[in-house]
């Protein structure tokens, strides 16, 4: 996908997405919303309780959710099964310029995240004994899988691009695939998402947002499908 690189507040770069008019990750700070939302909000709360899960991304976008779950979770000796969905790849070029790898500053780091990139669609990669990754190039809409994941990364584009990824259709596959007493989490605290959320089963938490948004969400699978 092409899209315009720059540098958001924390230093991390994002991608502007010129097909959708919005970008990847927040202004105020890509690490940073992906540490608050998606790693301390999601996988540190779903810690807590068990030291297997499998997650679902969606989507790969940049790579840095997948990327800072590998890193946190080699920390916390977890043992993730990881599954991201992507129907349009940035580029290798636009892969290779990213900083992620430089800020974070891991032996190997830079390796990982460009394999992370660089490994085959639709395959069960073992990067280590305690992740195992499959990255999907197909939409989210594709997602049939029922009772499969304990944490769900909802990190599409804004409703206000993509708003037909936020109705009760695709809420209710996410809800559908999760097991039960999993989790999805979400940047958006839009009330009509969390209404929506609600509406196909799921006990939806609000929580505090990132730097630059007052609120984000966490939702919770507590019956059966």
């Amino acid at each position: 996908m092409s899209g315009q690189l720059f540098v958001t507040q924390d230093g991390s770069h994002s991608i502007y997405s010129e097909q959708f008019e919005v970008s990847y990750h927040s202004k105020y700070g890509a690490i940073q919303e992906t540490q608050h939302v998606f790693i301390n909000a999601g996988l540190r709360y779903m810690a807590e309780q068990q030291k297997e899960m499998a997650i679902l991304d969606i989507g790969f976008g940049t790579g840095l959710n997948a990327y800072m779950t590998l890193i946190e979770g080699g920390k916390r000796g977890l043992s993730i099964k990881y599954s991201a969905y992507e129907a349009f790849p940035i580029s290798n070029e636009q892969v290779l310029q990213l900083n992620y790898p430089q800020l974070l500053n891991l032996p190997n780091s830079t390796t990982l995240f460009n394999q992370l990139h660089s490994c085959d669609w639709n395959e069960a990669i073992p990067f280590h004994p305690g992740f195992t990754f499959t990255k999907h190039l197909a939409s989210f809409e594709s997602i049939q899988e029922l009772n499969a994941y304990d944490l769900i990364y909802f990190d599409a584009f804004a409703p206000s691009a993509q708003p037909e990824l936020w109705e009760t259709t695709l809420l209710e596959k996410m809800y559908k695939a999760l097991k039960v007493n999993g989790v999805l989490v979400t940047y958006c605290a839009k009330g009509q998402v969390k209404r929506n959320l609600k509406e196909v089963g799921f006990e939806v938490e609000k929580l505090k947002g990132p730097p630059g948004k007052r609120e984000m969400t966490r939702a919770k699978k507590v019956g059966g499908i």
